[in-house]
């Protein structure tokens, strides 16, 4: 009874469009006061949540989003991928899902991968037939695979809350995430033969060469940023670092279009999602904090143990709970707000938290496309005036495509475990 009341309590917070980090913090300091606990020390316990060296690579990953996205390094993506493959039958869909694919490894973020392909991407394919729900369908799922395809915001959160390896993590998701991103591709290709829809003539080698060397810089950084972590020439600190520092000379050096403005607005906008998320890690720890002191993940331990759940039954139940929340839920608050929560028990039941964390992702994923509070649908919706309807219409064969990959990667969980472990991180 007493979790269903804090649940409902902070749920109710929620939904009432109280800040994430607020909620958190005031349902955890209501948990501690109504126990009689000690409030005054959640001070201490918060200087140890960020005097982590982990949490150093937010900021340097949003910062070197930031500049690849106002330097212009990352706008040629869309036509390159569009000259490579945009004439075969289906390629225009297929284009745009690998456009996606690799933005979202620069960028992290599912909402700006949405919406920087999208507006060029959209209208393109409603012009070579492509049905215009498709085409709103194929950006907006193509957007979420920022949330797995690292950097990954939400990975980093995870690691910090479990204290899982972020650069095994990394790894793990991207076999997945490219999985998902293939069973995309195929089904545009699939949808393209059903539907005859045309495509554009291919503009020749020259073009498709011109357009590669005006990308280079763009695709270099993905293999740059992972290649240094898998190789271990880099922590992902010294990734995050690096990649920054990458982005940085290619803006101002190469493209030249990086100057004292773009850099202002890219430290200011760095500075504000940094603070969003430290605030929302503190609220979380708040939270966390308190439920812990009342052995609320103890005991869901013990009762999962004393029902018999079986890891698999165990994982079933979780990844559907977590859908539904996906539903009405903010990424980031499913993942604070379950994690602690769901940790014991995990640990009981021996389950590879680097394979959790890969399926997190992937559920996350499906928040982004599934209504009523899916963000992607609003932002595709946002920059093509297009009805709501039409936009979750267009989602729901990725939706399905999706919880395809999920189930897979629940019954082969070497999909996501056999990168890092092979290189080394250890179970």
């Amino acid at each position: 009874m007493t979790t269903i009341l804090i649940f409902l309590g902070l749920l109710a917070l929620l939904l009432a469009g109280v800040p994430i980090f607020a909620a958190l913090a005031a349902t955890g300091i209501a948990v501690l006061a109504f126990f009689g606990e000690n409030v005054t020390a959640i001070g201490d316990t918060l200087y140890a949540t960020m005097d982590k060296s982990i949490l150093a690579t937010i900021p340097l990953f949003v910062f070197m989003a930031q500049v690849m996205i106002r330097g212009h390094v990352i706008d040629d993506l869309y036509q390159f991928a569009h000259n490579l493959i945009g004439h075969i039958k289906g390629g225009l869909g297929v284009a745009t899902v690998l456009s996606c694919t690799i933005f979202a490894s620069i960028s992290g973020s599912s909402v700006a991968t949405a919406l920087s392909i999208g507006s060029s991407a959209i209208p393109q394919m409603v012009k070579y037939g492509y049905q215009r729900k498709s085409a709103l369908g194929v950006v907006a799922a193509g957007g979420t695979l920022g949330i797995l395809i690292p950097p990954s915001g939400p990975m980093i959160l995870y690691s910090i809350v479990t204290d899982a390896s972020i650069g095994a993590l990394f790894l793990a998701g991207l076999v997945p995430g490219l999985l998902v991103a293939l069973l995309f591709s195929v089904y545009c290709v699939f949808n393209a033969y059903r539907g005859k829809m045309s495509s554009p003539e291919y503009p020749g080698h020259a073009a498709v060469l011109k357009s590669a060397k005006k990308a280079f810089w763009a695709l270099m950084m993905p293999p740059f940023v992972m290649g240094g972590i898998y190789l271990g020439v880099f922590t992902p600190g010294e990734a995050a670092a690096a990649g920054s520092l990458y982005a940085l000379i290619v803006a101002t050096v190469i493209y030249r279009r990086f100057k004292l403005k773009e850099l202002k607005q890219a430290l200011m906008e760095t500075m504000q999602v940094s603070l969003m998320v430290f605030a929302i890690i503190l609220g979380a720890h708040i939270f966390g904090h308190a439920i812990t002191i009342i052995r609320l993940p103890a005991e869901i331990a013990e009762w999962v143990i004393s029902v018999g759940f079986s890891k698999w039954g165990f994982i079933l139940m979780v990844m559907a709970i977590i859908f539904v929340m996906g539903m009405f839920l903010e990424s980031i608050a499913i993942i604070l707000i379950t994690t602690p929560i769901l940790l014991p028990a995990m640990v009981a039941l021996d389950i590879d938290l680097i394979w959790y964390g890969v399926l997190l992702m992937v559920n996350l994923e499906l928040a982004m496309i599934t209504p009523p509070v899916g963000m992607n649908l609003f932002v595709i919706k946002g920059i093509t005036d297009a009805p709501l309807s039409e936009v979750i219409s267009g989602s729901v064969p990725y939706v399905l495509l999706m919880l395809a990959g999920l189930a897979l990667l629940i019954l082969i969980p070497d999909i996501a475990t056999f990168l890092p472990y092979g290189a080394g991180y250890g179970q």
